[in-house]
């Protein structure tokens, strides 16, 4: 396949790519070996503390536990604002949020937010979001915990489009523990005075382009959840597009059979659409 990126001196050369909770960069594995096949530099951090494998975080989940918003976000503008040229951002489930975050602040020539966390205002709250979410949100005190799935649960928040054999080894793989705080603080900041820091300011005009993209069968983000995010954008000029892959759940879309049509279609759409921008310093 000809690597568009040679054809354009200026065009992004690097993807950075942003996972989501209960999972680490390990999530990515196969984009990571697919870009780079295109001649792209890939960047795939982990959340600061989650620099180690994730057997290692099921065994010991304080850095989940001690894990911000704002930290997230520093440590990332830390990494892009150290590269020559904008990159490329692509964010899955909480990273798709991050990715808002970091566009929104000035970093990226594109962003691709897939089966996005909705950022705040967003109050579009399907049954099948309010039953994957319920074993974290039905108590307060996990708030204050690192909260993980079960087989089961996972199986209907992440890989409900898989056999349940399947669904269990994607579980043994990838999953880890999520930090309750960070899970509450979405609904919280929509009945919170101020904003909080799942805020993005929609009407910013000097945003880099932003894909979202949705899985049809997501349960524990759902297309509904998705769409009303785009709608909140189209108050600016900033290009702002949607695609739907039917028939995919939350992990499928990123690492289920027929992945690859995904990836490929948001790297097409950001090398289309990436602006030439310059970086902004290092917050």
């Amino acid at each position: 396949m000809t690597n568009e990126n040679t054809l354009q001196p200026d065009a992004p050369d690097t993807v950075v790519l942003v996972h989501g909770f209960w999972v680490t960069p390990r999530s990515w594995e196969r984009w990571v070996d697919r870009y780079e096949s295109r001649g792209y530099r890939v960047l795939a951090p982990a959340y600061p503390g989650f620099e180690v494998e994730v057997e290692a975080l099921r065994e010991d989940p304080s850095p989940v536990e001690a894990l911000t918003i704002p930290a997230i976000v520093e440590h990332f503008e830390g990494i892009i604002g150290e590269l020559n040229r904008p990159p490329i951002i692509v964010g899955h489930s909480a990273g798709g949020l991050l990715t808002q975050i970091l566009l929104d602040h000035g970093y990226g020539a594109a962003g691709v937010a897939i089966d996005s966390v909705p950022a705040e205002g967003i109050r579009v709250v399907p049954v099948s979001q309010i039953r994957s979410l319920f074993p974290i949100l039905r108590n307060l005190a996990n708030r204050h915990k690192a909260v993980g799935f079960t087989p089961e649960q996972w199986h209907y928040a992440f890989a409900n489009t898989l056999s349940r054999e399947e669904s269990d080894e994607v579980y043994e793989r990838y999953h880890i523990p999520a930090s309750g705080r960070l899970v509450w603080s979405g609904p919280l900041a929509n009945f919170t005075p101020g904003h909080q820091d799942t805020y993005v300011n929609f009407r910013n005009e000097d945003r880099a382009p932003l894909l979202f993209i949705a899985g049809g069968e997501d349960n524990i983000m759902p297309p509904a959840v998705n769409q009303s995010n785009v709608k909140h954008y189209r108050r600016t000029r900033s290009i702002t597009d949607y695609k739907e892959f039917p028939g995919r759940s939350h992990y499928s879309v990123i690492g289920h059979d027929g992945w690859e049509e995904v990836a490929d279609y948001a790297l097409e759409w950001a090398i289309e659409h990436a602006a030439t921008r310059r970086q902004p310093a290092t917050r």
